[in-house]
């Protein structure tokens, strides 16, 4: 399988006033290709900075990261921004659509910031809206959705790029059970698809759908576990 994550001796060291935190503590890791992964911890354990880091928002005081072969630890605000925009689909705990932008507007997004044409990001933007079965309210407004609809627009326009990762924060949160399983249920089709799946969450029902679990404590990984699968 071909790694498209890996991570080595990764330290995060924020200063707040003049206390140093340690918020990553020498992580290493690799992710393969099509791997579904939660990542897991309680408040504090380092998992949104782990996040933050995988997703190109922010960068480790040291250690490598390698995303699909590239150095991205050592790489300028610019750099991040583009590799961000083509490699990574993120997912939010709280949606962040464009309120007076309709589902189509808010699903090419990532596409008129990555330069492609009129006609073929509304092309791509349609497909990436079917796939979430959201056609029929393509021309419909966030504030004219449930909340379940507005996740699904969110996973659209993550999926728009074609991203070699999918990288979702809490992603039922904001969501009542009943629709945060049904959006879970999505994420298990995408992966089925061929998608690489990294889901950060402290639910236990919600890591339940990955095959890797990842649990951090004070920065490290205290477990990685995989099931097996015959």
């Amino acid at each position: 399988m071909s790694t498209i994550i890996h991570l080595k001796n990764l330290v995060k060291i924020y200063q707040v006033g003049e206390e140093q935190v340690h918020a990553l503590n020498g992580i290493s890791l690799t992710i393969n290709k099509n791997e579904y992964v939660a990542i897991m911890g309680p408040s504090g354990s380092g998992k949104s900075t782990l996040m933050n880091i995988i997703g190109c928002l922010d960068t480790p005081t040291s250690g490598l990261y390698e995303l699909n072969g590239k150095n991205v630890s050592a790489m300028n605000d610019n750099q991040l921004a583009k590799i961000r925009n083509k490699e990574i689909g993120f997912v939010f705990q709280t949606f962040n659509l464009l309120p007076r932008s309709d589902v189509l507007h808010n699903v090419e997004l990532p596409l008129i910031y990555g330069g492609v044409n009129s006609v073929e990001r509304k092309k791509l933007a349609r497909i990436a809206i079917d796939r979430v079965g959201l056609s029929d309210r393509i021309h419909h407004k966030p504030n004219e959705l449930s909340g379940g609809q507005r996740q699904r627009v969110a996973i659209a326009r993550a999926l728009v790029t074609k991203p070699s990762i999918l990288l979702a924060d809490e992603p039922t949160g904001n969501l009542d059970s009943k629709t945060g399983e049904e959006i879970m249920e999505l994420f298990d089709e995408l992966h089925r698809d061929g998608n690489t799946v990294i889901i950060v969450t402290h639910e236990e029902d919600i890591a339940a759908h990955a095959h890797r679990r990842i649990r951090l404590r004070d920065g490290r990984i205290e477990k990685d576990e995989k099931e097996k699968r015959y």
